[in-house]
């Protein structure tokens, strides 16, 4: 049976089952048992609750008989801990858990589905629970698993292994929705969240609860449980656990490599859609600024989904579930309009902005989460961001680009959807640069308010243009922003796609912005301002670096000049 990307499988027995493929993390099972109570979090879509699902199975005391089946391929069946398969397993997921309008509602639902999970136990583990406590299901949680902890004991029985899966989700939509009154309520020190956190900390105290292992999105309500629960660990920011989620650079490349090899893929493409691979899913530093990023693990699978079936790259690079966390950002930006305006300007226009490291490193509560100073830090969490070096954040990558890009048109009510089709349907005939961007400065560039020609820069044209054509040309074409060479870094590349018409094609673009008074100096005209020689070999120093990666392209050199709200020049250059 030939291996398969299962885009989307969170469920570990399945994937191994049905020959998904697998990047294998297991080694930081062992890590883990070195940390106490560890709370680990990622950005959504990015393997928590895969790895929720390993941890689940390699404790699980039911799984022995599966242990070989399930681990013997990986790292951790081949280097057991000894702990393996000696557990009780309450594995609790808290975005299952609904939201509503007042706490004695939230509480109910919270007290059903917990209380499910714990009644579950005695089903799961019959032989060891058929004497269990009965679970009174309209009880505190905190009550019931006290009782059930105190019978494992009594029975010296296994321990349980508690997983909590986004620990965060209700009460972040509290947050975010400006429910304070509620949020209060919820993390009160009498409420029942702090009393079910007391209650995991004595668990740990008596040896009843072997580890606590949370997963969520955002730190802040575990900052405000610090009494109830003081014994976490966070470990979010810790060097050892920074590749413990995600695809490093190796392991992107062997999992590319297996799926070119297992379904019989042309090998000639492997370095161009390595190379699209990279610029649109990776770029994400959580600890070390400046080291090998990692790989969004999800947006990589949407990716190599389509790409097994077909040999082909989808014509959409942008995985639309992604695509909605857009709407969680609206929620969490709707209480600032002017701060939210300024704060997507200005990652729109420079692709960077500051950040406080202490913020970053802090646990940080509700009441600061939407200052000023705090949108970064949100943001970071949310995959939005990432570290850029020790005093900015960055968007890691063209799928973020791209996204920002589209909020930035929406706050701005820019139209990009109905008056771009006769000049990009003229270039996807006959592809011509100049035709192209005359385009895009008469339709889009002329939307813009007047604030905005203020802050311009080469970084504003080369994302906008780059985002305005991806929305209607992805069929023949990707791109670059900001590709390395040993040279310098290229502003923006056309890359045919290696399956279309016009594969081979490379068109490398470098920008140059002079502001209205900037280009007074030069005194002459938009119509005689001639290519200057410095531009021309800047640019001509990419294609060198570009001639020895693709021997075979066929490469276009451009600089385009843009002044002010002026006007612009396009230039080829070789």
């Amino acid at each position: 049976m030939k291996r398969r990307v299962l885009y989307s499988e969170a469920h570990y027995p399945t994937i191994v089952r049905n020959k998904g493929y697998f990047v294998d993390k297991t080694q930081y099972i062992k890590r883990l048992e070195r940390v106490a109570n560890p709370v680990f979090l990622r950005p959504r879509r990015f393997g928590k609750t895969l790895l929720c699902s390993i941890l689940r199975h390699y404790y699980d005391l039911n799984c022995a008989d599966e242990f070989e089946e399930l681990f013997s391929h990986t790292w951790i069946g081949q280097h057991p801990t000894g702990n393996q398969n000696s557990c009780m397993i309450l594995s609790l997921n808290f975005s299952l858990i609904e939201l509503n309008k007042d706490i004695q509602r939230i509480e109910r639902n919270f007290q059903q589905y917990c209380n499910g999970e714990l009644d579950a136990l005695r089903d799961f583990y019959p032989s060891l629970l058929a004497e269990m406590p009965e679970v009174i299901m309209d009880a505190p949680v905190a009550e019931n698993l006290t009782a059930i902890l105190r019978y494992l004991k009594k029975k010296c029985l296994p321990p349980l292994f508690i997983i909590i899966d986004e620990y965060d989700n209700f009460a972040n939509q509290l947050v975010v929705s400006h429910q304070d009154r509620l949020y209060r309520e919820l993390t009160a020190d009498d409420g029942f969240m702090k009393t079910f956190f007391k209650a995991l900390k004595a668990g740990r105290e008596n040896s009843t609860i072997r580890n606590v292992f949370i997963t969520g999105v955002l730190p802040i309500t575990m900052d405000d449980m610090a009494s109830g629960f003081n014994v976490a660990n966070f470990i979010t920011l810790h060097p050892r656990f920074e590749h413990m989620l995600g695809f490093t650079q190796e392991e992107m490349d062997k999992l590319l490599d297996a799926v070119y090899q297992d379904h019989g893929i042309d090998p000639a493409s492997r370095q161009e859609v390595g190379a699209v691979v990279k610029n649109q899913y990776n770029g994400y530093s959580f600890v070390r600024p400046g080291a090998d990023g990692v790989y969004n693990s999800t947006s990589v699978m949407y990716f190599l989904n389509w790409f097994q079936d077909y040999q082909t790259m989808p014509k959409h690079l942008t995985d639309l579930n992604l695509k909605t966390d857009i709407s969680w950002v609206r929620r969490l930006t709707a209480s600032n309009p002017q701060l939210t305006e300024e704060f997507v300007d200005r990652l729109t226009v420079h692709g960077s902005i500051h950040y406080d490291d202490v913020m970053l490193m802090e646990k940080f509560n509700m009441h600061q989460f939407f200052e000023k100073g705090f949108f970064p830090i949100s943001f970071f969490y949310l995959g939005m961001l990432t570290r850029k070096d020790e005093y900015f954040l960055q968007l890691p990558n063209l799928n973020m680009r791209r996204i920002f890009t589209e909020y930035f048109n929406e706050i701005h009510r820019i139209d990009v959807s109905t008056r771009y089709t006769e000049f990009m349907q003229a270039f996807s005939n006959k592809p011509e640069l100049e035709p192209l961007f005359a385009g895009y400065w008469q339709e889009y560039v002329s939307q813009l308010p007047e604030a905005i020609f203020q802050q311009v820069n080469e970084n504003f044209y080369r994302t906008t243009f780059y985002e305005l054509c991806s929305r209607y040309l992805s069929r023949w074409f990707t791109w670059h922003v900001e590709r390395s060479y040993p040279k310098g870094r290229s502003d923006l590349e056309f890359v045919g796609k290696y399956n279309e018409i016009y594969a081979g094609l490379r068109w490398v673009i470098e920008f140059k912005y002079f502001s209205n008074t900037e280009f007074s100096k030069f005194k002459t005209s938009i119509s005689d301002f001639q290519l200057r020689s410095q531009d021309m070999e800047q640019v001509t120093g990419y294609a060198e670096g570009l001639q020895e990666e693709y021997p075979e392209a066929h490469i276009s050199l451009f600089v385009i000049y843009c002044f002010g709200n002026q006007g612009f020049r396009v230039f080829e250059a070789g």
